[in-house]
C-alpha cells in the first residue's frame, strides 16, 4: 500500500510541476526618459530613449550607453553650465543606434570660454564637446557654441551622421572662437552628409581611418576640409569628398602631415563635385611640413593617389591667396587632377616629390 500511495502522489503532483513557468521568458525592455545627469547613467535595458530638456551642472559630464539597436529621440535642449570638467562633456556609446535629435540643441555655452586662444592657452576649455563612439545613424540635431572642438568621431562599426549643424558662428565676434573644429574623425566606415558647419577651424579633420565619405555638406568661416594633421603611425585611406560647399574660409582643401611624422600614410583620396570660394590663404594645400604651410617637409610618411575626378571641383581664392601648393617630402603615384579648376590669387608652388600631378 505504501508504494501504491507514493505512485498516486507522484501522478497527482506531476501536472502541477509541468504547469510552472519555465523561467526562460525574456522580459520586455523598457522605454526610458533622460532628464538629468543621473537618469542618463543606466540605459542598458532601454529599447527606446527620450532625451528631454535638462542642464548639466558644473563638474559633471554625461555618458549615454545605449542598448544594441536602441531608438533615441530628443524633445528638448541639453545645456551645459560653465564647467571645470574635462571633455568630452557628452559621450554616446552603442551599436546600431537610431538617434534623431528632432532639430533640438546641445548648447555648450562657448562664450563662457572663448578668449581667442582656443586649446593653446588662456581659459581651460573642455574638448571635445561631444564624442560619438556609437554605430548606426545620428541625425537632425544642433551643436551650439562649443568651447573648442565640437564632435569627435570614434566609432567601431559603420556610422552615418546626417543633417547635423555645428554652429559656432558667434565665435567670430572679436575673433574669440578658436580650435572649434566641426568633426574630428579617427575611425573607419564613417559617412557625414548633409551637415552644416560654421566655425573657426577645420570643418572636418580626418586624423586616421578608412572608408570615409564626406558629402553634400556646407562649411563656412573656418579652415575648410582637412585630412590631418597626420601624426606618427597614423594612416588615412579611401576617403571621398563629394558635393560639398566651402565658403569664406582660410583654406579650402588641405592635407597636412606633421613634419616629424614617421611610418604613417595618406592614400586613395578622391575629390568630386565640390565648390570652394572666398579662400584667404590656400585653395588647395598638400603639405608634409605641418605646422608650416610650405616649409621643410618630412620624408617618413607617404602620400599617394590624391585625385580630383568624376565631376568638377571648382576653387576660387581671394587676392593674395595661393591657388595650389604641394609641399612633398614623400609623395608617390600619378595623381589625376583633371576635374580641378582653381581661379584667383597667386599660383603657388608644386613640389610633388615622386608623384606626378596631371
Amino acid at each position: 500500500m505504501f508504494c501504491t500511495s507514493s505512485l498516486v502522489a507522484a501522478v497527482l503532483v506531476a501536472p502541477l510541476v509541468l504547469a510552472m513557468p519555465s523561467g526562460t521568458e525574456t522580459t520586455k525592455r523598457a522605454t526610458c526618459t533622460v532628464d538629468s545627469v543621473d537618469s542618463a547613467s543606466d540605459l542598458s535595458d532601454c529599447s527606446d530613449v527620450v532625451i528631454s530638456s535638462f542642464t548639466v551642472p558644473d563638474g559633471d559630464t554625461v555618458t549615454m550607453s545605449f542598448a544594441e539597436g536602441a531608438t533615441v529621440t530628443m524633445t528638448g535642449e541639453v545645456t551645459f553650465a560653465n564647467t571645470t570638467a574635462s571633455g568630452p562633456l557628452i559621450t554616446f556609446e552603442g551599436t546600431s543606434i537610431s538617434f534623431n535629435g528632432g532639430g533640438n540643441t546641445f548648447n555648450g555655452n562657448g562664450a563662457d570660454y572663448w578668449d581667442g586662444q582656443g586649446t593653446n592657452g588662456g581659459v581651460a576649455k573642455p574638448h571635445p564637446f561631444m564624442k560619438i563612439k556609437a554605430s548606426g545613424t545620428f541625425e537632425n540635431f544642433i551643436v551650439l557654441n562649443t568651447p573648442a572642438q565640437a564632435i569627435s568621431v570614434g566609432n567601431d562599426a559603420a556610422l552615418t551622421i546626417q543633417d547635423v549643424t555645428v554652429n559656432n558662428a558667434a565665435g567670430d565676434t572679436d575673433d574669440l572662437g578658436h580650435n572649434t573644429d566641426g568633426f574630428d574623425v579617427s575611425a573607419s566606415d564613417v559617412t557625414i552628409t548633409g551637415c552644416t558647419v560654421e566655425n573657426q577651424d577645420d570643418c572636418i579633420a580626418i586624423n586616421s581611418g578608412s572608408n570615409i565619405v564626406f558629402s553634400d555638406n556646407t562649411c563656412s568661416g573656418g579652415h575648410g576640409m582637412s585630412i590631418g594633421s597626420i601624426a606618427s603611425g597614423k594612416t588615412v585611406s579611401s576617403v571621398t569628398f563629394s558635393g560639398n560647399t566651402v565658403t569664406d574660409s582660410m583654406y579650402g582643401i588641405r592635407i597636412k602631415v606633421d613634419a616629424d611624422a614617421t611610418s604613417g600614410s595618406v592614400s586613395d583620396v578622391t575629390y568630386s563635385g565640390n565648390t570652394v570660394s572666398g579662400i584667404s590663404e590656400y585653395g588647395v594645400l598638400i603639405t608634409q611640413s605641418y605646422p608650416d604651410n610650405d616649409g621643410t617637409p618630412g620624408t617618413d610618411t607617404t602620400i599617394s593617389n590624391i585625385n580630383f575626378i568624376d565631376s568638377a571641383t571648382t576653387v576660387s581664392v581671394d587676392s593674395g591667396a595661393y591657388r595650389v601648393t604641394v609641399d612633398c617630402g614623400d609623395c608617390t603615384g600619378t595623381w589625376d587632377w583633371s576635374e580641378l579648376t582653381v581661379t584667383g590669387g597667386d599660383a603657388g608652388t608644386i613640389a610633388a616629390d615622386d608623384a606626378t600631378v596631371s
